[in-house]
């Protein structure tokens, strides 16, 4: 029988006799809640989730939550004051010592609630455990990434209609989220990057009033969600004929990005990606001008701990979801990023997001 999520948790955290994920407020909610629980709505501020050592999965919520609790999985706890809850941090925590939190999203107030409520435990640091246990997606978070996908990946192939000469980054960026949420997304994965012109060569470029002119670079780099997954990809267009540099850019970029996506497959060295493009692009009158990693793990949230740059110490495992997003930035005239989202496989990859990669003038 597949290992529920929170055994696989517990197994990870080694030497923790429990491990407590718990959402303080707007803004820390902990992903890792909705990760465990696998409920499809709620917003579950001042709400515990509890693994213990046998795998066991204890939900403590209130009534606000109550419903949108038990369409997931777990023991489910409601608590009415803050004296219930606090029997049922205490049942949940009886008789273990090492406790586990994820120090990625806890507030130093709510970890020491619990230890104030649940006397002589000892706090671990349970980060490593949940990345090593998130970065590994089942079939369920893999078909909801695949959605995500789907969704961005029809909005990439409808962008050569979306620009013409005068429209500015703001408008077509609100067109493209709207497009996402029509075609089933349940809102944005971040927020949409639309850069034009000399912006394009910010890689974190937020969407101005510049409007489009011939010549012009437009990149474009979005994603949706789907049951809480993630997608991400760029796309960079050009509307009218470019400076001859990106044109040459740009083809430098894609023979990159195809060598590091042949770098990904079960047991590969992370780094393997980020030097195999990073080499084509400093092989090249480009050099230098990548200037962020080929790569980054994706999950509910789309930044995840798989880190593909070139010192990254990871290895790469089946299951794992990560972008491969090489880049050629030149400050004052243009930038060209290409990415898509990937999901590693025992005997490669398959890449989850789909457009004309060709270089393509509107």
């Amino acid at each position: 029988m597949q290992k529920t999520r929170a055994e696989r948790l517990i197994e990870n955290a080694e030497g923790m006799d429990a491990v407590v994920i718990m959402n303080d407020g707007e803004p820390f909610l902990d992903s890792t809640f909705w990760y465990l629980c696998e409920q499809p709505g709620g917003v579950f501020e001042s709400c515990f989730a509890v693994v213990r050592g046998d795998g066991s999965l204890d939900v403590i919520v209130n009534p606000l939550e109550e419903e949108s609790a038990r369409e997931g999985v777990g023991n489910i706890c409601v608590y009415h004051d803050a004296k219930e809850r606090e029997n049922f941090l205490k049942d949940a925590l009886k008789g273990c010592k090492k406790v586990g939190f994820n120090t990625h999203s806890s507030t130093h107030a709510m970890v020491s609630y619990v230890k104030r409520i649940v006397e002589g435990i000892e706090v671990v640091d349970a980060g490593k455990a949940i990345d090593s246990t998130v970065s590994i997606k089942d079939a369920k978070e893999i078909e909801a990434t695949k959605q995500a996908c789907r969704i961005s990946s029809t909005v990439a192939k409808e962008l050569p209609d979306y620009l013409s000469e005068g429209v500015s980054e703001k408008e077509v960026a609100a067109r493209m989220d709207n497009r996402m949420r029509e075609l089933g997304g349940s809102g944005n994965a971040f927020d949409t990057i639309s850069a034009f012109g000399p912006f394009s060569a910010q890689p974190h470029h937020m969407p101005c009033d510049y409007r489009l002119k011939k010549g012009d670079t437009a990149l474009f780099d979005f994603g949706t969600k789907y049951d809480r997954y993630c997608s991400d990809m760029t796309r960079t267009l050009f509307l009218g004929r470019p400076p001859e540099i990106l044109e040459r850019a740009y083809e430098v970029v894609r023979e990159a990005q195809l060598a590091g996506i042949a770098e990904y497959h079960d047991g590969a060295n992370a780094n393997a990606a980020d030097l195999a493009a990073r080499k084509i692009i400093d092989d090249s009158e480009f050099k230098g001008t990548f200037i962020h990693s080929f790569g980054h793990g994706i999950g509910m949230d789309v930044h995840q701990a798989i880190s593909v740059s070139p010192r990254s110490d990871q290895i790469l495992h089946a299951g794992n979801i990560v972008s491969a997003e090489p880049g050629i930035y030149i400050p004052g005239v243009g930038g060209i990023r290409i990415e898509d989202t990937i999901l590693v496989t025992e005997n490669g990859c398959e890449i989850l997001t789909d457009f004309d990669h060709s270089l393509t003038i509107v």
